[in-house]
């Protein structure tokens, strides 16, 4: 029986930026009917067995209107309840709340004055994609302007103690279908890279990794907390890439909990991940 799948993009990259490139075959490979969209196109996405987002990275100027439109796809992967949470960056502090190892986050909402560590820091959106509108600080600078700069967008401000050890070796992003981990690979340093040609994200060196147990074990913590949070079954997630720092201790620390829209490495990892992938689809649907 052919069932139908659409891949979501966005108009800057109708069919995404070449990662989820083997995810089609593998898929038609299990009987679906692939194809690709950007999700304000006039695309009937009811019509389709599975709306998966990919490459929806022109959301957070958007969001509303992304929110409204997830709300109305009725069988959306990740599920809509899924993509509000997970869009705004406020989560982290639910998660270090849960009891999770998550890099120290401070929420500056709107109207509300900030203090700045004495140590270097990073300010960034609570909605944003790609680092677009972090900055980095040096020990005791005074961010303001940056601050209601983010203010006067209608953003709450996040604000973490920079993590030395992404300059060294970068953060650590693991991948999990349906709840089970799947793969591993490494990212450089974001802040300070080029933007790329779309101008929806900045560009990273990735590679291959294998994560250690510690760093599984805090994946594996995390999803169970969201998923908690959340109120559903960590199964329930199509997909979930967990990206990770070592802080000053050399443990790991939560940097960041992707549900909603995440390059999931297939081109740095075997390529049966692009059948796991398919299969974790077919899993959602059963």
């Amino acid at each position: 029986m052919s069932r139908g799948a659409i891949l979501v993009s966005c108009a800057e990259l109708p069919t995404g930026d070449g990662d989820d490139d083997a995810v089609v075959p593998a898929l038609e490979s299990l009987g679906f009917s692939v194809s690709w969209a950007p999700w304000d196109s006039s695309v009937d996405f009811s019509s389709a067995d599975a709306v998966i987002l990919r490459a929806t990275w022109d959301y957070p100027e958007r969001r509303a209107e992304f929110l409204s439109w997830c709300e109305s796809v009725p069988a959306l992967y990740n599920p809509a309840a899924v993509i509000r949470w997970n869009t705004d960056k406020s989560y982290l502090a639910e998660l270090l709340d849960a009891g999770v190892a998550v890099v120290p986050t401070v929420l500056v909402p709107p109207g509300d004055a900030a203090r700045f560590p004495s140590s270097d820091f990073v300010v960034k959106p609570s909605v944003g994609a790609g680092s677009r509108g972090a900055a980095k600080f040096a020990g005791g600078a005074d961010a303001t302007s940056h601050v209601e700069a983010l203010h006067a967008e209608g953003h709450t401000a996040l604000i973490q103690p920079y993590q030395s050890s992404v300059d060294t070796s970068g953060e650590l992003a693991l991948v999990y279908l349906g709840g089970i981990y799947s793969h591993a690979f490494s990212k450089g340093a974001m802040l300070g890279s080029t933007m790329d040609d779309s101008g929806l994200y900045l560009s990273e060196s990735l590679a291959a990794a294998s994560p250690s147990p510690d760093a599984i074990a805090l994946a594996e913590d995390v999803l169970d907390a969201a998923s908690a949070l959340l109120g559903i079954l960590r199964a329930e997630l199509l997909y979930a890439r967990v990206d990770l720092v070592r802080g000053a201790d050399g443990k790991p620390l939560l940097l960041e909990l992707e549900l909603t829209e995440p390059s999931l490495g297939f081109r740095q990892t075997d390529p049966a991940a692009a059948m796991r992938f398919a299969s974790a689809v077919r899993q959602q649907l059963a």
